[in-house]
């Protein structure tokens, strides 16, 4: 396997390429790293290439925000540029983000392998954007790097071959444990000793009035007994100036560098979520993990994990919270090769083809 091209867009994706890119280079194998832009704001995207020790893209594609399509459309048309000059070997995606689909499907008519880091997932609900791009991704991917075992089963019943199906673990644990420490040692900046840490971003919670301010008000309730720490993303504060929401009481702040994030999350109290990777990482942290879906593509971590589904049930969410104030948190353990070796595993399978 002579050249390899790994495609990040969106934050997570990041978090998740680190490990790989780490272990492959570990491994002499050539590479080169593609940056699509669809995330561009610098705490979004620009600093984690930093913090992770990321190397500078080779390229950049700086797309930029729009509707799904054209998004996806975009990445499509600069990304196809970039393959025809580098006529990579094998192309890497990850996660379920519009990235991840548009660069699979560019391989796909080229005949260029394509491997998808976190394959598998699924949440069976077709309402969720991410659950197209997953299902699209894994029918178009070569070598399928899966997480946990319901990966494995996921896309054994739809017909992929076993040997595909590489499960390797979480990736995004691998860039966890290596910043961890960096994390524990974080200075406190003035944050409260005991709190909830919240992240809010899906169109099903924040672009709709009612369901942003039943989750508000929830948190705005319990605030008398828990600090609640909020990083907003861009599209929750937009929406929330939209609708005249009110905040009082709630520690909005930008978003986070993911060192600074990682070591609010190890600290918390609770994280209340709508995030797939932050159910994954609270749950190896051992933090109550209160997620704001009805469903989830990481069944792993309400199995195994820390991880509650409240949906949006604001009394879910009020009596799951009370459980935690009372020291009656769920408690969890962590998934098997959760074990920060997931990019040399990956690695190892592409460098034994």
């Amino acid at each position: 396997m002579n050249h390899i091209l790994h495609v990040v867009g969106a934050r997570p994706n990041f978090v998740k390429a680190a490990p790989v890119l780490r272990a492959m280079r570990n491994a002499g194998l050539r590479q080169a790293l593609v940056h699509t832009g669809q995330h561009y704001d610098r705490n979004m995207s620009d600093v984690f290439f930093t913090e992770l020790e990321i190397p500078e893209p080779d390229f950049n594609l700086e797309v930029g925000s729009g509707s799904h399509a054209a998004q996806t459309a975009e990445i499509m048309r600069r990304f196809e540029t970039v393959v025809l000059e580098r006529k990579p070997d094998v192309v890497l995606v990850y996660g379920d983000v519009n990235s991840t689909v548009a660069a699979a499907l560019v391989c796909s008519k080229l005949l260029i392998p394509v491997g998808h880091v976190e394959a598998g997932l699924r949440s069976f609900d077709r309402t969720m954007p991410e659950e197209i791009n997953r299902m699209v991704t894994d029918r178009l991917s070569d070598f399928l790097f899966t997480p946990s075992e319901d990966g494995d089963r996921n896309l054994k019943h739809e017909g992929v071959s076993e040997s595909r199906i590489h499960r390797v673990g979480n990736v995004m644990i691998d860039s966890l444990i290596r910043q961890l420490p960096a994390a524990r040692s974080f200075p406190k900046n003035g944050f409260p000793d005991r709190f909830a840490l919240v992240t809010l971003h899906r169109p099903s919670n924040v672009d709709d009035s009612g369901s942003l301010q039943r989750v508000l008000q929830s948190l705005i309730d319990v605030s008398g007994q828990l600090d609640i720490i909020f990083p907003v993303h861009p599209r929750t504060r937009q929406r929330i100036s939209d609708f005249g929401l009110k905040t009082e009481r709630l520690h909005l702040l930008e978003p986070m560098p993911y060192i600074e994030f990682l070591s609010l999350q190890s600290r918390a109290a609770v994280v209340i979520t709508d995030s797939g990777g932050i159910q994954e990482e609270t749950t190896f942290l051992g933090v109550p993990c209160l997620t704001l879906r009805a469903n989830t593509e990481r069944p792993i971590t309400v199995e195994v994990g820390t991880n509650v589904l409240v949906g949006d049930d604001k009394d879910k969410l009020d009596s799951e919270l009370n459980k935690i104030l009372v020291g009656k948190g769920k408690k969890g353990s962590v998934p098997a090769l959760w074990d920060g070796h997931t990019g040399e595993r990956i690695a190892r399978v592409i460098a034994s083809l």
